[in-house]
């Protein structure tokens, strides 16, 4: 392949021009986010002139889920997934020039290839390895897994994202249209289920089916947008029955309870796929900055449902930014969690103390900002928000947790919540770990155990405020 060739494969001024506009951005600011001048930004956008690798890097640090949508051969993917690898903090030391790793892609395609392969499994590695110590250091091993842990891990394995069931949600919500009457209408006239709503008994379940006689029961005290949920849910649950259950029978899964915990956590994501549809989601997303409350707004959800559909934008060819999410109870407890960045989150034992989320859970209905840092250097902008879900009664507490979400400051332009933080400011960041026990830092004054691979001394002669040093 010559580097004639080569940029005659790089022309894509029509998709970049579309990305622009998706991003919500003139050429000025477009323009300014790639470093370049207006003008050259328009014969680029006009096919007068190819994309260079520089203009390609800058595309990769800014909109690095939108690449592939201008890449429509071989060598540039490679180019793309090689300069993604090579962001690893691993390489920070040393980072190529654009030029120079545009010229080793182009003349050692297949060593690129095989260090890209190298480096995805050197991460899927240590995540392993990390899981491993973490569960040892917690007293648990991996045949201990509760059914729950193993479906949260399930669907972690799977990028939490469903591809059959998202494009069938998808093509199912263009069929009958959104809000809460089209839902009823398909129950009642594809599957001949009647909706009741009268029960008022305070054990009364959220949602059942009876099968028998066809009837959906569904709480009153549910609020409006948690029962839009609960009917998509048992909507999505028969019309992809078929769907769902090959998924679950192909799983590799212990016992019965997990698959039926599986089939459960598959339609609950068909539901979200069916209220917020991927394409227009993404969409909504895209030109609001990701602002919640707006696409709570827009798509009739809850502020938790928004959160946790923005983690699952991960289509191949048309992903979202990749966000982490989680939601933690007021016991710390994270009873949610995914990332589709490099930050992982303690499987087992509580999260890092200094993680806003734990703050956010005595302050319902108030969003907090927080730039973190994590030991390997990277930086997250996130917000988090403690939510209150009403019981319907008093004799009943309401469940009280908070969610979080959050991207890589790269992505801080796209993320209204970033907003007035100044991500580049060295001492800005809050230094943040995963769990205690993984933690590396040595002078955490919010330490609750030492790291389980090192030493700790202890002098009886002098206290600081944790009562040992990390060796």
């Amino acid at each position: 392949m010559t580097g004639r060739d080569m940029r005659k494969r790089l022309f894509a001024g029509e998709r970049l021009r579309a990305l622009r506009q998706r991003a919500g951005l003139g050429q000025g600011a477009m323009a300014a986010r790639l470093g370049i001048s207006v003008s050259y930004l328009s014969q680029l956008e006009n096919d007068d002139r190819p994309l260079t690798s520089a203009v390609l890097a800058a595309l990769g640090r800014h909109h690095p889920r939108e690449l592939d949508e201008l890449e429509d051969d071989d060598g540039a993917r490679r180019f793309s997934a090689t300069r993604a690898a090579l962001d690893d903090p691993l390489f920070a030391e040393a980072p190529l020039p654009p030029d120079m790793l545009a010229r080793l892609v182009e003349q050692q395609p297949q060593f690129a290839e095989r260090f890209v392969a190298l480096h995805a499994a050197y991460r899927d590695s240590e995540e392993r390895l990390q899981m491993m110590e973490e569960a040892m250091s917690s007293g648990v091993s991996d045949g201990g897994r509760l059914p729950w842990e193993e479906i949260r891990d399930w669907f972690h394995e799977a990028g939490n994202y469903v591809d059959l069931l998202d494009r069938r949600a998808e093509s199912l919500a263009a069929a009958i249209g959104p809000g809460e009457p089209a839902l009823i209408g398909r129950l009642r006239t594809a599957h001949g289920v009647g909706i009741d709503t009268g029960g008022d008994a305070i054990d009364a379940p959220l949602r059942a089916l009876d099968r028998a006689t066809r009837r959906l029961s569904l709480s009153p005290a549910l609020p409006p947008e948690s029962r839009r949920f609960m009917l998509a849910h048992q909507l999505v649950a028969l019309e992809m029955e078929d769907a769902i259950s090959a998924i679950t029978e192909s799983a590799s899964l212990r016992s019965a309870e997990s698959r039926r915990l599986l089939s459960i956590g598959l339609a609950n994501y068909a539901a979200g796929a069916l209220l917020m549809p991927y394409e227009a989601f993404r969409g909504a997303a895209r030109s609001l900055r990701h602002d919640i409350d707006r696409l709570c707004r827009r798509f009739a959800v809850s502020f938790e449902q928004a959160c946790h559909r923005l983690s699952t934008l991960q289509r191949p060819g048309a992903r979202g930014i990749p966000f982490f999410f989680c939601r933690v109870d007021m016991a710390g407890n994270i009873t949610k969690r995914h990332s589709a960045t490099r930050l992982q989150f303690a499987r087992f034992g509580g999260a890092c103390p200094l993680w806003i989320v734990h703050e956010a859970v005595a302050i319902p209905d108030r969003i907090l900002v927080q730039l973190a840092e994590t030991p390997d250097g990277l930086r997250y902008v996130q917000m988090a928000k403690g939510l209150v879900k009403p019981s319907g009664s008093y004799a009943r507490s309401p469940r009280r947790y908070a969610v979080a979400l959050g991207c890589e400051v790269e992505h801080a332009r796209d993320f209204i919540y970033a907003d007035g933080i100044d991500i580049a400011a060295p001492g800005a960041a809050t230094p943040i770990g995963i769990s205690c026990r993984l933690c590396p830092r040595t002078d955490c004054d919010q330490r609750a155990f030492p790291p389980a691979d090192r030493t700790i001394r202890i002098d009886p002669d002098r206290r600081d405020i944790v009562p040992y040093r990390v060796g």
